[in-house]
């Protein structure tokens, strides 16, 4: 077997560790935490990750991503044998296990630490002088742990282990360390939590369009105010990029107002959704998806900061009629069905209502002057379910002008509900 284990830095919040146990279980199934430690067996893992040192550098990455700060790594035959290394900076990094375990000092072995004054008081201050003292007497005067963790780390004994399991949906809870009154101090303890979710996300190799952020108030709140207070985040794609959420999160909690002080937070991501992972590209340079990601981020931020209705896409529809082609919501809109992309190009901008062109003596439309076809005639008659109101009889052409570029221009045929006929403009292409 071959163990890994990793700890965040003494000063990382209690929460990291956790965020650290579901970030290693993207790399292997058998994580288990193991007191202040994350211990993974890695060995169906080494060769799908090209060695254990490529293995540990992609783990380190993928926690610097995540925010997590690793204090050290160690690795050993035995999970308890790797958290002992783990724990002596001055570890002998070559040779037998049985060697290297020898010269460490008795408090990296958390059974021997109880009895570490009394062991001192014998000359005892290294696993290998323990080892080599009589075991009947050894286990008579301090217990048959000690024995079985020395065993255990050495090799000589079966470990057990309660491996790491993942809940189907993400709910994590953080008391906060005093009160507080504004909602953008929040966001320092909620990064906590957001760390936690995308190492639980990379774990399921799934991510979120939406998450919540709830707090409760303190208990010597006013009476007219309820007991608590949440946001609900939603993104325009599946994300588990935690300085995006961070940035949304922060967006939101600058426009919000506690009631009253707030005593602890949780964040809730109940809908996970399968995230495509992308392969690295072959040629240098920026990637698509990269860059339509970042342009998503952006609209986020502005949709909360300009407001819903002022950030807007359009949505195609199944209509012929170009007036009924499309239409603007509100941005990220909900998903749609397929909709088959419309014959021809479409104009940048609609004329509203479309401006009445002359013709000349060939009958041919003008607009600062001659135009020319370029494409063209494009025929609509649809509509007509909507009685003569809605009925559309035209063709549509682009031309193209040399003083205002290409237009969109359609021709009016005869129909029950418009009799006449004629030249009219109805968009402008940029």
């Amino acid at each position: 077997m071959r163990w890994l284990a990793l700890c965040c830095t003494p000063d990382a919040p209690a929460g990291d560790t956790d965020a650290l146990a579901w970030l290693t279980l993207s790399f292997t199934p058998r994580v288990a935490r193991l007191e202040e430690a994350v211990v993974a067996e890695v060995s169906g893992s080494l060769r799908l990750f090209r060695g254990a040192r490529a293995l540990r550098e992609r783990l380190q990455a993928r926690a610097a991503e995540a925010g997590l700060a690793l204090s050290a790594t160690a690795w050993a035959p035995t999970a308890l044998a790797a958290l002992a290394l783990l724990r002596s900076p001055q570890r002998p990094s070559r040779g037998p296990l049985s060697e290297r375990l020898d010269a460490l000092p008795l408090p990296a072995l958390t059974a021997a630490q109880a009895h570490h004054a009394m062991l001192s008081r014998l000359g005892c201050t290294r696993l290998g002088e323990l080892r080599r003292l009589p075991r009947p007497a050894l286990a008579k005067r301090f217990g048959p742990a000690l024995l079985t963790a020395l065993d255990q780390a050495y090799g000589d004994l079966p470990e057990v282990h309660d491996w790491l399991t993942l809940p189907d949906r993400f709910d994590a809870r953080l008391e906060l360390p005093y009160r507080v009154e504004h909602a953008p101090v929040l966001l320092h303890h909620a990064e906590v939590l957001l760390r936690q979710l995308c190492a639980f996300l990379a774990a399921r190799h799934a991510g979120v369009r939406a998450l919540r952020l709830a707090w409760q108030y303190d208990a010597m709140r006013p009476r007219d105010v309820t007991g608590s207070g949440e946001i609900d985040i939603a993104t325009a794609d599946t994300t588990r990029d935690l300085r995006r959420l961070t940035r949304l999160l922060a967006e939101h909690l600058a426009r919000t107002t506690l009631a009253a002080p707030a005593g602890e937070i949780t964040l809730t991501a109940e809908h996970l959704l399968p995230l495509q992972e992308l392969s690295a590209g072959l040629l240098p340079g920026a990637h698509e998806a990269q860059e339509h990601t970042t342009t998503n981020a952006l609209l986020e931020r502005l949709s909360v900061r300009l407001g819903a209705g002022q950030v807007r896409e359009g949505q195609l529809r199944e209509d012929h009629r170009l007036a009924e082609m499309q239409r603007w919501q509100p941005w990220p809109a909900a998903p749609t069905a397929l909709v088959r992309r419309p014959p021809g190009p479409q104009p940048t901008w609609l004329v509203e209502p479309p401006q009445p062109l002359r013709s000349d003596a060939q009958e041919h439309p003008t607009y600062a002057g001659p135009l020319t076809r370029i494409s063209g005639p494009h025929r609509i008659e649809a509509g007509w379910w909507q009685g003569a109101s809605g009925l559309q009889a035209r063709d549509y052409y682009v031309y193209r002008s040399a003083a205002r570029g290409l237009l969109w221009v359609y021709h009016q045929r005869p129909s029950s509900s418009t009799p006449a006929s004629g030249w009219f403009l109805h968009g402008v292409f940029a």
